[in-house]
Formats: C-alpha cells, sequence, structure tokens
C-alpha cells in the first residue's frame, strides 16, 4: 500500500508536467471529460463508508465495491445501513435494462465528488459499473489520511468493442483463472471477452451431440455447459459480454481426431501436438459437415446470449481441398474460382445456420467477401490496411494486429496502435529541392520467410523525412531518422512485428546491418536502388466509412502461455491497450502513460486481485531453489524476453515448438519489458544533453553498482538449478555491463572522450552483449549505446 499511496500522492501534485489532455490523477483509461475545482480538495473517506442506488439493482457489484475499498485501505468497514440516510458514494441511474450486456449498451456516466460526497449518475448499469472503477481508481492514502480529489468528470467510450481474447485451446486456462481476467477486464472498462474455444491442439467445450470431441481431442481439459455459463453470469454481473469461438473449417485438427469422416481428407489423425498453420480442413462439400455446424452453433447459442458468434475462419491450409478430387469437382460444378471461393460458399451457408440461431458472424480477415451480407463482423489481425478495406466496402471490422499481448512488446507499441488507418501526409512526395536515396533489404526470419521491402529518406529544406515499403503491404512513414555517422543511418517504424528499428550501414551500393525488431536484432542485407520504388498506398477510409470501426481487441494466444504466467503477460500492459479502445484519439502523451500505467500496476494488484507480480515471485522462487529469490529480480531489471515472435521462432528451430515445451525459464517469469532500463534511458538523454545532470549521473551509477553487487549470488543460484544453466552467460554480460556503464556515466559527466578504437572495442562488447541468450535479450546494452555515442570526439 506504501508504494500506491507515495506514487498517487506525486500524480496528485505533478500537474504541469504532462501534456494535455491526459492529466495528472491516476486513471486509466483516461476519460473523456476531467475538471478539477479552482479551489482544489478532497473528500475524507472513513471506515463508515456507506453506498446507496438508485434506479436498478447492481446485485453484488456494491458489495464488491466495498470490499475493494477495504483492500484498498486496509479497513474492516462498519455494516452500512440498507437505505443510507446521507451516503457517502450515491449511485443514481436514469433507466432500468437488462443485465445481460449487449453491442450498444450505454457505458456513459459522469462522476462528480466534493464535500458532500460522490455521485455517480449513469443511464443504465453499465455506465453505473464504469463510473464505479473510475471511484476505485481515485481512492488514494495519502500523507494524512484517504482521501478522493474533488472532481467532475464525464466520460464515455470511443469504441462499442473493447475486447480481449484468451486461449484456452493451445493451453487450457482454469474457471477461476478466467473469472481473474474478467475482473481485470472490468477494471480496464474493457467489455469484450472472446473466448477461443476450440484448435488444433485441443476441444474445449462439451457437445451432447458429439460427445467424441472431448473423450478424443481435448486430454480430459474442458468446460462442461454449466462451468461456461457460470462465466457468462461472472462476465455480466461485470459489464462484460462473451463471444464464444469455434474455429472452421481451418485449424480443425481436433475436430479430425474426433470425427474424421468430416474432413476433406481420410487421415487417420491423431492428436495435434505443435504449433503452426496444420493442414486438416472441414469438407464444405458434405451435408454432414453443416449438420455438425448447426449443433455446435446450437448449443453455443443455448449458452451464450451474445447476439455474436466468431467462427474463425483463418489460415486455412487448402491442400486437402486441392488433393481431393470430389471437392474439385464440385468446385468446377459450383463455379468456385479458387479455394477463397470455396470459403465463402461454406462461409455464406454458416451464416445462414446463423441467422436461423439469431446470432451473427464474426470472423478473421479471411472471411471478408463480397458474397457476405454486411451483418458480419471481420477482425482483422492482418492490419490496418485489411481493416480499411472492410470499412470502404461497407463492412464493420475491429483491429487486433498491434494488439497481441502474447507477444512481449513494449507497452509504448500497444498504446500508438491507432484503430483508424492513418494516411502518409505527403511524406513520399519528391520536390524539386529533396534528395531522395533509397535502399532495398532482406531481413531473413528464424522460421518462415525472409521480410523484403525497401526506405527511401529524402533531404528536403526542412530536414530529413523519409518511408518505407514492405512487400506486399502499404507504405509507412517512417520517424526519428538520425545519422550516426557519414555512413550509418537508424530510423523508427511500427510494423506488424513490433517497434521496427532499422541501425544500417550504407556504403555506395550496399546495405549491411540490423533491424532491431522490438529489442531483438536481425542482421539485414541490401543494395542501393537506382529510383525510388512505387508503393502501395494506405488505405484510409473516410469519415462516414470510419463508422464502420467499432474497436479492436488484445489478444492472447496461448503457444506461450500457460495459466501460471498469465497475468504476467496480460497486466498491466492491457490498461494501455483498453486505453487507446476507450479514450480520445488525442490521449496519446507516452510519458503520461506510463506514469499512470504504474499507478494501475499497483492499484490493480492491491484492489483487483490481479497476480502479475506474485506469478513472477513464485517463479523466481521455483528457480532459486530453495536459495533467495532477490538477484533474479536483480537480474531482471537488466533483461527483457526477446520481443516480436523471436521465441517461439527459436523454439521451433530447436524443434520444441509444440504443446510440451515446458514454458518454465527465466524468460517465461519476466515482464515484456524492463521498467528499470526504460527509466535508463531517460536518465542517460538527461545526463547526455547535461553533462551538469548530477541526479541522473548518480541514479546510473547506483544501478550498476547494484548489478555488481548481485553477480556472485547470481551465479550461485544459477548452478543451483539446471533451469537456470543457460542464463550463467547473461549473469556475467549483465556484469561486463554495469562495469562499462560505470566508466561511460563518468566520462559523459565529465564531458571525457574516447579514441574511435576504444569505441570501437566497448561497441564490440555491446553487440556481444546484445545477442539473444535462452530467449532473453539483455536490454541495457541500449542506454550504454547512447552514452558509448556520447563519449565520442566530435
Amino acid at each position: 500500500m506504501l508504494r500506491y499511496s507515495l506514487l498517487t500522492a506525486g500524480l496528485m501534485l505533478g500537474a504541469s508536467a504532462f501534456a494535455a489532455p491526459a492529466g495528472d490523477l491516476p486513471l486509466m483509461p483516461w476519460p473523456a471529460k476531467v475538471e478539477r475545482p479552482a479551489t482544489q480538495g478532497a473528500l475524507v473517506l472513513s471506515d463508515n463508508i456507506s453506498v446507496s442506488v438508485s434506479g436498478d439493482d447492481l446485485g453484488d457489484a456494491v458489495n464488491r465495491l466495498r470490499q475493494r475499498i477495504a483492500l484498498q485501505t486496509g479497513w474492516t468497514l462498519q455494516p452500512q445501513a440498507d437505505k443510507p440516510d446521507k451516503p457517502t458514494i450515491r449511485i443514481d441511474i436514469a433507466k432500468k435494462v437488462k443485465p445481460q450486456p449487449l453491442p450498444d449498451s450505454d457505458e456513459s456516466y459522469t462522476l462528480k465528488v466534493d464535500a458532500d460526497g460522490a455521485i455517480i449518475s449513469a443511464n443504465t448499469r453499465f455506465g453505473a459499473l464504469r463510473g464505479m472503477e473510475t471511484l476505485l481508481q481515485l481512492i488514494q492514502n495519502g500523507p494524512e489520511n484517504t482521501a478522493i480529489p474533488w472532481v467532475t468528470i464525464e466520460d464515455a467510450p470511443r469504441f462499442p468493442w473493447r475486447g480481449l481474447l484468451l486461449d484456452s485451446a493451445r493451453h487450457f486456462i482454469p474457471l477461476n483463472d478466467i473469472k481473474r481476467q474478467i475482473d481485470g477486464m472490468a477494471a480496464a472498462k474493457l467489455n469484450v471477452l472472446h473466448w477461443h474455444l476450440t484448435d488444433d491442439q485441443g476441444w474445449r467445450f462439451t457437445s451432447k451431440r458429439y460427445p467424441k470431441l472431448t473423450q478424443l481431442a481435448s486430454d480430459g481439459q474442458f468446460y462442461t455447459p454449466d462451468q461456461m455459463r457460470e462465466i457468462v453470469r461472472y462476465a455480466a454481473d461485470r459489464g462484460i459480454r462473451v463471444v464464444p469461438e469455434i474455429d472452421m473449417p481451418g485449424h480443425a485438427s481436433a475436430i479430425a481426431v474426433a470425427y474424421p469422416e468430416l474432413m476433406s481428407a481420410p487421415g487417420p489423425y491423431e492428436m495435434e501436438r505443435h504449433w503452426g498453420v496444420l493442414k486438416p480442413v472441414l469438407d464444405p462439400t458434405k451435408e454432414a459437415t453443416y449438420t455438425f455446424a448447426e449443433a455446435m452453433v446450437s448449443e453455443l447459442a443455448a449458452i451464450f446470449p451474445d447476439p455474436y458468434l466468431h467462427i474463425g475462419g483463418d489460415e486455412v491450409d487448402d491442400t486437402q481441398w486441392k488433393q481431393n478430387t470430389a471437392i474439385q469437382k464440385f468446385m468446377r460444378d459450383n463455379k468456385l474460382a479458387d479455394s477463397h471461393a470455396l470459403q465463402a460458399y461454406f462461409n455464406r451457408k454458416l451464416e445462414t445456420i446463423l441467422e436461423k440461431h439469431h446470432r451473427q458472424m464474426v470472423g478473421w480477415d479471411e472471411i471478408f467477401h463480397p458474397d457476405l451480407p454486411k451483418s458480419i463482423l471481420i477482425q482483422s489481425w492482418q492490419g490496418q490496411d485489411a481493416l480499411g478495406q472492410v470499412a470502404e466496402k461497407g463492412y464493420k471490422g475491429i483491429l487486433s494486429t498491434g494488439f497481441y499481448l502474447d507477444q512481449p512488446q513494449s507497452t509504448a507499441y500497444h498504446y500508438r496502435n491507432e484503430i483508424v488507418p492513418q494516411g502518409l501526409n505527403n511524406v513520399d512526395v519528391i520536390g524539386d529541392n529533396d534528395s531522395p536515396q533509397s535502399w532495398s533489404f532482406t531481413l531473413p526470419r528464424l522460421k518462415g520467410k525472409p521480410v523484403e521491402g525497401s526506405f527511401t529518406l529524402v533531404k528536403g529544406d526542412s530536414g530529413w523525412r523519409g518511408f518505407i515499403d514492405f512487400a506486399g503491404k502499404s507504405r509507412r512513414a517512417v520517424q526519428n531518422i538520425e545519422w550516426r555517422s557519414d555512413d550509418q543511418v537508424t530510423f523508427t517504424v511500427d510494423t506488424w512485428m513490433g517497434e521496427t528499428r532499422p541501425v544500417v550501414t550504407v556504403s555506395t551500393d550496399t546495405l549491411s546491418g540490423y533491424f532491431l525488431l522490438g529489442n531483438a536484432r536481425y542482421p539485414v542485407s541490401g543494395k542501393l536502388l537506382d529510383e525510388v520504388p512505387k508503393g502501395i498506398a494506405p488505405v484510409v477510409p473516410d469519415t462516414a466509412q470510419q463508422a464502420n470501426l467499432l474497436g479492436g481487441e488484445a489478444a492472447l494466444w496461448a503457444e506461450n502461455v500457460v495459466a501460471p504466467v498469465l497475468d504476467i503477460k496480460l497486466w498491466p500492459r492491457a490498461f494501455a491497450v483498453a486505453e487507446r479502445l476507450w479514450s480520445a484519439q488525442d490521449v496519446n502523451d507516452t510519458d503520461n502513460m506510463y506514469t499512470r500505467l504504474q499507478a494501475m500496476d499497483s492499484w490493480s494488484t492491491v484492489s483487483v486481485g490481479l497476480l502479475q507480480h506474485s506469478q513472477q515471485q513464485a517463479y523466481f522462487t521455483r528457480l532459486a531453489n530453495n536459495g533467495d529469490s532477490l538477484p533474479l529480480q536483480i537480474l531482471a531489471q537488466a533483461v527483457e524476453p526477446a520481443q516480436y515472435y523471436t521465441r517461439q521462432h527459436l523454439k521451433f528451430q530447436a524443434g520444441n515448438y509444440h504443446q510440451f515445451e515446458p514454458l518454465n525459464r527465466f524468460a517465461d517469469a519476466l515482464s515484456a519489458e524492463s521498467p528499470t532500463v526504460r527509466q535508463m534511458n531517460k536518465w542517460v538523454d538527461r545526463l547526455v544533453s547535461d553533462a551538469e545532470d548530477t541526479e541522473s549521473a548518480d541514479a546510473l551509477r547506483h544501478v550498476f553498482n547494484r548489478w555488481q553487487s548481485n553477480t556472485s549470488d547470481a551465479l550461485a543460484l544459477s548452478g543451483s538449478n539446471y533451469q537456470l544453466k543457460a542464463i550463467k552467460p547473461v549473469i556475467q554480460e549483465v556484469d561486463k555491463l554495469a562495469s562499462i556503464g560505470m566508466r561511460l556515466t563518468d566520462l559523459v559527466a565529465r564531458q571525457g572522450t574516447l579514441d574511435d578504437k576504444e569505441i570501437a572495442s566497448i561497441q564490440a562488447e555491446l553487440d556481444n552483449a546484445a545477442k539473444i541468450q535462452d530467449e532473453v535479450v539483455i536490454a541495457a546494452v541500449y542506454p550504454l549505446e547512447t552514452l558509448l555515442r556520447a563519449t565520442r570526439n566530435q
């Protein structure tokens, strides 16, 4: 509680430090309108808090509110009267509605706190629930008391669809773990749980009509109808819809094991344990396939009341279709030109089944086809271009690209991920006074085809600008162009792979170096192009078409996720995604976001009961093998999991890309990014810009001293557990980096320089330390590189 109270007290005092429109209160998502009175004050709370509700019955929500206040304060609250005369917190609801949330449920609310108390006013129960979360975030344990600052808030979401996908198919998630994520969703004002229930590696719900699905294809891990209804009720009580997903016609290996007669090839089939895009696919020409589909839709519609049902539809490998002569004849007879047309045929029949059961279709990009009605909803994993095309054609869409939380990425990357596709603002228009240079590149990956493309840097009257073209994708503007020397350049651009930062050397006609994908280096090669290549323009829907964009979903695919690390992967990063979906587009100050995110991290642990910290501590305790886990906590300050899909691809190369690969190593316990390294970058930037900034220099020295003092203890742990042996070189590298960091900090502080030979020697050390080891990256390399560049004799 102390950490939370000190942090929020600091937030209260720092209004002038933050850019508008987001402000200084510990709120996330940031509300639509926040007003503080000229005379600032606070409503002081005591253990005699009382709550009244009028206009609707909120069920157990008031008890939950009181319980969470007790958790946040450490008090045992006094019992309250059924109808208190002067309630501390008054909740006024304008109209009573059914407790089941719907896509158009009104979530708006106002919150006013003054000397007389706190009043939440909402049109419906759903707005009241959102307002209660805001109120809880505002409760602060200050130096003298517990209080809520006087404030008036008017709030409503920017987008109606703000979801989180949980994948129970690849690794099963127990019921209590799902409920805890629903609590987190409610705290972040997310309102759709997308429950991925089937995939190649498992079928996770009981079917009365097709019992072999769980008998043969679940390993005994599945949900009963009563358990699924329990999740629906639990979510509805918190204003959250539940949309189930059955993946069809691909991702169907589990169906193939149970009912091979529905497939496009005869089998035999065994339970699939490996990850990836696999071949089993339903046969769209068999009536039995649609009998099966109708049974599934019927059974799910009886459990899940939401008007939407997700049918998957992604990543269909059409090999079995092409090799089946009966299917090929069917396609010719029905004038189906290709596999996409055959899938559209399947989806049209599936849409009729859904309509019969009063359900609307949601599916991934691949279901998009002009033969399907405008009532379908497209979920995009292919990005803003695909989503823009959907919106232009009059279809509804939601975005998931850039919100994949199973990928370790910086929170800032997710936060910058705008739903509405953005244009280039003429960055690629070459004027008479511009000097462009274009370079091709090839980036081999650890799995799959190399990424190819080109980038163009343009020197104009106002400085450098640029753009990048990835093969098959639309042109993107690049940011932060920096020539580190006459022949080395770097810049940043957000891509489907994460924050992408080329660091390349360009000679007369060749290109070399690497692309940083998040924190992981991928070597590239390329050459100078004779002319600026033609690119694909971004698809930017007009204002009217943008109304077709309903929001987005964070996705937590489970190849690298098991229940004991679920919270580490999701929280607190999901708050930033939630803010992108709830708050105004111009709420986008990253530093302000990180300050509030730290408050959310503490608050959600205490008030909501999320386990990101206790899960990490449990992992460190196991790895420490009866020793003190503190050395692992200190080591984690310098280290991050390798970002993008690097970890999955390393497992693929090692032959471990499967369901039984243990997720038990140091990398699995780490959060996506190191707050310490992020803070180090700030201290380094300040010191480089002002050598007399002794506060930043001392802070850096303190970190480096801590790391050096930790080395012997961390090495001892690495020798005591075979699961830690592989990080011994990481510990040794961190120790070396601490020595280098200490020296560079002192040099920059006294404005000293190094000669080229010594700079090259240290850079070689940093390059070696930047290599991926046991699926982790020593992220501390990057602030040290900034210090090193500052020692170059100009």
